[in-house]
């Protein structure tokens, strides 16, 4: 609006009363226009059955809820196999330990007997 005033053409025509009603008939002359739905709706043609948008906080709930799940599930077989490679360590720490305990009682037994079999010679 204000570049037609600003305008040499826009400024005639506002200064004009004779162009005034010009301006109100090509104004009125517009095509109104609707959209496809609205035309087919009035055709005749059945609507479209009314679809429940998703929404920003459905939406956003349903996300959450999704990645909260697919992160549990990562989190979890994560843990399980970190669990069952630190139990099979330590099952075969304690199978060495048991190992170096037998060694150790055996070795002691030895001595034992050695000890026992110089008291005996030393009497």
């Amino acid at each position: 609006m204000a570049s037609r005033i600003l305008s040499r053409t826009g400024a005639r025509a506002f200064t004009s009363a004779a162009a005034a009603p010009a301006l109100r008939t090509s104004a009125a002359a517009r095509n109104f226009q609707t959209s496809a739905a609205r035309l087919d709706a009035v055709a005749g043609a059945a609507p479209l059955p009314a679809r429940k948008p998703m929404g920003a906080f459905r939406g956003g709930l349903f996300g959450f809820f999704l990645g909260s799940t697919l992160a549990g599930t990562a989190v979890y077989s994560y843990i399980l196999k970190e669990y069952k490679a630190s139990n099979e360590l330590l099952t075969e720490d304690i199978y060495a330990l048991q190992h170096s305990v037998e060694r150790l009682t055996k070795y002691l037994e030895r001595l034992e007997e050695k000890m026992e079999a110089l008291e005996r010679k030393k009497k």
